[in-house]
This record gives structure tokens, C-alpha cells and sequence, in this order.
């Protein structure tokens, strides 16, 4: 999203790194049994984000999405009671093309430079009523923004795990970053049924960044998600700052709805 978590201040990094290589790597680990493991960069090794599968067992008869998204598939502001007073929340919608998360870690793109993809549904859930001239699904103080979310389908499960396996591919190469900068912490792996997955990881302002890794024991203050259900995907970033159980319920709440 355009510049990032505000706090913890740093320049933007824009990565560097192989991508055919690395996304052959990922599509051919994949997410398997909960995990998803990235692949070392040219020339050195890269953390592996440390994964916790939290899944639960799969639902009776429960089964990936099909057919086009639609804004009945995004979240909602109910997901964010109580820990934010949703009387407060306006959501905004919009469809097409846009920038979508990371921007202050791994560079300014938007989702089909990404995955490609004839367009995508954009939500903001702010608090407030002031939105940017440029896009209504972002608050136009960056404190109102309480989360943001962008999903599609693409033509198949299939290829819905290939960008699904990007995004989170991305998102994960701002697990490191150098000390006062934010970053992303460990990935959760969520998994309600084979094809219905999702991946967090929260974010660590820069004043708790003295290693260049998110430090333990330490609570998030939200995050970024990476959603699958059948040929859906998406990605959802929380401004709000929740804690690890509270994305935790949130994440969930807005795969079962993908």
C-alpha cells in the first residue's frame, strides 16, 4: 500500500532478486502441508520465515470458491469488534487495477503488474470519511485506515496458488530489514479446508527492530495476509494495531468468506 506502515521510519528498499528462479522455486514447494518455504536468493541465503500451521480441521463438505469474486467476498467491519468500535468503520469499494501493500519494502506495483489479470475488487475499511483523490479505498490520513483488502479470481485453483505464491512470496521479503526499519514477522499458516489457505504475518515497527528480524515475544500491531479459496485470492492488510489472536480471528474470518 502507498508508503507503507507509518511508524518505524526507513527508506524504502526496493528488492533485488531472481524472479523467474524464485517463482519457479515457490510454485514447486508451494504450500504443502500448511508451509510455505521461500527460496534463497542469488548468491546468499535467506531466512526461511519461521511458519506455525494453526490450522483447524476442515469443515464438513467445505470446499474452495468458484465462479467470479464479488464484494460479498470481502470482509466486513463486524470482523473487527470489538478491538475497533465498527460504528466507526465506512467501507469503500472500488474495482480494477491499483497499488496494494509492501510499497515501503519491496517497490510501487499494482496487482496485475504482479499476477497480471484483468482487474481486482479493492475494499477500505476507515475510519473517517476523507478518502484519497486517487483512490477511495484509502484513507487520507494514513491513521484512519483500519485494513484494506484486494481480491480476484483468476482461471483455475491452480493459478490461483501460482499468485497466490507470489504475493506471499513478496510480502515475505520484508521479514528483513535493517534495524529501526519495520518489518513483518513469522508467517501463520491458516488452513480451513485443502484449497482454502491463508498466510499472515504482523508488523513490527521500526523501534522494535534492533536485530533486523521481528523480535520474539513480542505482539504484532497488525499485519498482512495472503488468502486462497479455490480461484480466489487475494491479499489483506490491517493498519489496525491487533494483536496475534485478534489477526489471527480477523485472517480467518476473511478466508471464510473468499
Amino acid at each position: 500500500m502507498n508508503g507503507g506502515p507509518a511508524a518505524g521510519g526507513g527508506h524504502a528498499v526496493v528488492r533485488l532478486r531472481s524472479a523467474v528462479a524464485a517463482l519457479v522455486a515457490a510454485a514447486a514447494l508451494g504450500l504443502a502441508a500448511g508451509r510455505f518455504v521461500l527460496p534463497p536468493p542469488p548468491g546468499g541465503s535467506a531466512p526461511a520465515p519461521a511458519s506455525s500451521a494453526t490450522g483447524s480441521a476442515s469443515p464438513t463438505g467445505a470446499t474452495g470458491a468458484t465462479g467470479p469474486v464479488t464484494t460479498a467476498n470481502l470482509l466486513e467491519a463486524a470482523a473487527f469488534g470489538p478491538d475497533v468500535g465498527v460504528g466507526r468503520i465506512h467501507v469503500t469499494d472500488r474495482y480494477g487495477d491499483g497499488a496494494y501493500a509492501n510499497a515501503a519494502c519491496s517497490g510501487e506495483k499494482t496487482l496485475g503488474q504482479t499476477v497480471g489479470g484483468p482487474g481486482a475488487h479493492f475494499r477500505g475499511l476507515i475510519t473517517g470519511t476523507r478518502t484519497s483523490p486517487d483512490d477511495p479505498t484509502l484513507a487520507a490520513d494514513n491513521v484512519d485506515q483500519v485494513a484494506r483488502e484486494v481480491a480476484a479470481e483468476a482461471e483455475s485453483p491452480s493459478l490461483a496458488q501460482n499468485y497466490a505464491g507470489r504475493l506471499l512470496l513478496e510480502a515475505a521479503a520484508c521479514q528483513e530489514e535493517p534495524a529501526g526499519h519495520w518489518l513483518y514477522g513469522r508467517t501463520t499458516t491458516v488452513q480451513l479446508a485443502p484449497d482454502v489457505t491463508a498466510s499472515w504475518m504482523g508488523t513490527y515497527q521500526g523501534a522494535l527492530n534492533t536485530t533486523g528480524s521481528a523480535p520474539e515475544g513480542k505482539e504484532p500491531c497488525g499485519g498482512i495476509a495472503v488468502l486462497r479459496s479455490g480461484n480466489h485470492y487475494g491479499v489483506l492488510e490491517v493498519y489496525a494495531c491487533l494483536g496475534t489472536a485478534a489477526m489471527d480471528r480477523v485472517v480467518r474470518t476473511a478466508l471464510s468468506r473468499l
